[in-house]
């Protein structure tokens, strides 16, 4: 696969020539760096006294035997190259060259006259003084007199100015922090009430499980029931003094019974009663860590969702639609507990089953794409070793077998590159390959049922609508976009673009619109309807976008070459969330979502997870080698290729470069 973006590299843009040395010489005002300022400033200036070579005002005017005047290093450097006069041609050498006094005179008056057009009155003050201009001490009293009173009302004018800057910016700066007072304001008046919801919501649960637990004694007895009361304290109960008196109770029952057969039977109850206590204070412990580990990103979500709720007014359909209908409970501090609960009940993914794709003596294992089929009972698996294998998910789960055959093989000319079941028709998957063909296969018979040869370089994607079970479209490296239906033998519509197509989806609430990362960074967000231009055109990765994946209607997940994944809003067009932790450079590392969870691989052998509110990951895995020590050259090497969400579950199936394929679910 390490050839998988050669297609998607942006080339470098060309820095603009600059001029060389020679042409910076030729340039005629090249010296004009070296004038006096005064002489830039001339505006009308009589063109006999511009030297014909440089036609700037003449500097050291020197006078030819033709009768012409030039700057004396001009008209010397022209005479080095050739010996004729540069305005009459005639024969012209260094002896036949004299100074012009009379036109240097003439230009110094005239640089005098420009001078004291734009002098000050100081200036000139200052000059008539230097050509001894005679002034009387009274004169010069009183003019001492009034340079003193300009002196002290400009000082008071410069200081009125500072002060009136120093206090914009205390105005300035009052401004902001009462925006920001005001703003903790708000924040604490939300926590104060969610605090207050919670305890109410807390009490309310507290009282629902005495009642649960009065039930259980009503209906079982009090000896049936006294080891539930002992595992799940009351909350009237002090929790500490049950658990000593437990203790001080299951010694005098040893003492006293001495180990007899209801006094084993005591101990284990309270032994496993305290265990279970136990785990559950570790699991609580644990999860406290998770939300501290991620405090700062938990805390502008929750602020987040509480100002959006707090902006619009709930409507009495949406109050009922609430999942805890409780006085003061919002949806937004509703959905705030979510995201806490989802981010913090896993820590870890582990392997539940393991199997190798392809042949021990075939050097291309690399698996390209891996996806589950409609109902998640089968996964298919495609990538360079030219072959399509679909497996059973759980006999691979629970048969303890080292090596796991496939239930369907179907051989393919070129090596592939993506897959995508049918969402209707069970036993209908697409796949790209290489060549550009895009083929609908038949699982149960092991056929293909069409093959589209449109493309004319290599395919990268292909994806079925999820509600239109006819339709699927398919990206290239040939720059186009192409819509098909199953019950026809060519494309329905093109799309040309600039770039590199490496990635396709549909979104699946619509067979209209779909989503096209290219190889010119962006993401190009289209209705088929009107397909000359995009709905809108996402900017924000750095490189090529090599997966887009919907997590719903309106949420778009991208995944890029520049090391990062992001999240779109495709209803508002807005940008949502970057996510940073995994190494993405070169190669296709798989990207799948389900409802909270986006996971994608990394060219350092890992699976990466991340929660869709939080931009660092909440767990990752690194693949081991069965075959390879760590310390190994060629371990470095390998990278994850395909990731895959069985639903919604925390199931993911995850493949890489070697081959090898992991069943990973999330655990606390």
């Amino acid at each position: 696969m390490e050839e998988c973006l050669t297609g998607a590299l942006v080339p470098a843009v060309k820095p603009e020539p600059k001029p060389s040395s020679v042409e910076a010489s030729a340039d005629p005002g090249s010296n004009d760096m070296d004038r006096p300022a005064h002489e830039k400033g001339l505006t009308e200036v009589d063109k006999d006294l511009l030297c014909p070579i440089c036609m700037q005002l003449v500097k050291d005017a020197f006078l030819t035997a033709c009768g012409h005047s030039f700057c004396y290093m001009c008209i010397i450097t022209h005479l080095r190259n050739k010996s004729d006069c540069p305005c009459c041609a005639q024969f012209l050498s260094t002896n036949q060259l004299f100074p012009n006094f009379l036109l240097d005179k003439l230009l110094k008056k005239a640089s005098a006259r420009q001078i004291s057009k734009s002098a000050s009155p100081v200036e000139h003050f200052r000059q008539a003084l230097q050509q001894g201009c005679e002034v009387s001490i009274k004169e010069l009293d009183t003019l001492l007199t009034l340079l003193a009173e300009k002196k002290r009302k400009m000082e008071q004018e410069e200081a009125e100015r500072n002060m009136q800057i120093l206090l914009d910016f205390l105005n300035c700066l009052r401004k902001q922090k009462v925006e920001e007072l005001n703003e903790v304001q708000t924040h604490l008046q939300f926590i104060k009430e969610d605090i207050g919801a919670v305890e109410r919501r807390r009490m309310d649960l507290y009282r629902a499980r005495d009642r649960y637990s009065v039930k259980l004694r009503m209906l079982g007895g009090d000896d049936s029931i006294s080891g539930a009361r002992k595992s799940w304290p009351s909350s009237i109960d002090n929790n500490t003094s049950s658990l000593s008196g437990r203790a001080g109770m299951s010694s005098w029952n040893l003492q006293s019974k001495k180990l007899d057969g209801w006094g084993l039977q005591k101990k284990d109850a309270l032994s496993a009663s305290d265990s279970q206590y136990m785990t559950q204070s570790g699991l609580a412990v644990a999860r406290k860590k998770r939300v501290h580990a991620q405090f700062d990103e938990l805390q502008e979500c929750y602020l987040q969702k509480r100002r959006q709720m707090a902006n619009q007014p709930y409507t009495q359909q949406e109050r009922d639609k609430n999942v805890i209908q409780r006085e003061g409970y919002t949806t937004g501090l509703a959905d705030f507990q979510s995201v806490l609960t989802t981010l913090t009940r896993y820590s870890r993914m582990r392997v539940i089953a393991e199997l190798r794709h392809g042949d021990l003596f075939h050097p291309a294992n690399i698996v390209s794409s891996i996806e589950f089929d409609r109902d998640y009972e089968l996964f298919a698996t495609a990538g360079v070793s030219r072959c399509i294998k679909v497996f059973d998910f759980s006999s691979v789960v629970n048969d303890p077998a080292d090596v796991h055959c496939p239930v369907v093989e179907m051989p393919t000319r070129s090596k592939l590159s993506c897959l995508s079941w049918n969402k209707f028709t069970k036993n209908h998957i697409a796949s790209t390959d290489y060549e550009g063909i895009v083929t609908v296969w038949d699982v149960n018979t092991r056929q293909s049922v069409m093959e589209y040869e449109e493309h004319e370089k290599r395919a990268w994607s292909v994806d079925f609508s999820c509600t239109e079970p006819t339709r699927l479209v398919s990206g290239s490296d040939d720059c186009k976009v192409k819509v098909w239906c199953t019950r026809q033998e060519t494309s329905v519509l093109d799309i040309d673009m600039k770039a590199n197509i490496c990635c396709v989806k549909y979104n699946p609430g619509s067979s209209n619109c779909i989503a096209v990362g290219s190889a010119d960074h962006h993401i190009h967000y289209y209705d088929l309807r009107n397909p000359s231009q995009p709905l809108h055109v996402f900017t924000g990765h750095k490189k090529a976008v090599s997966y887009v994946k919907f997590l719903s209607n309106y949420e778009l997940a991208s995944a890029s070459t520049d090391s990062t994944l992001r999240l779109w809003n495709v209803k508002e067009n807005i940008p949502v969330r970057t996510f940073k932790g995994h190494t993405n450079e070169k190669n296709f590392v798989g990207l799948t979502v389900n409802g909270e969870y986006i996971a994608c691989g990394s060219e350092t052998n890992e699976v990466f997870v991340y929660h869709k509110e939080i931009s660092k990951p909440v767990t990752w895995h690194r693949f081991g080698s069965p075959d390879l020590d760590d310390t190994d050259d060629d371990a470095g090497s390998y990278f994850i290729s395909a990731v895959c969400w069985k639903s919604d579950s925390p199931t993911m199936l995850t493949a890489n470069s070697q081959g090898t394929i992991k069943v990973l679910v999330l655990a606390a």
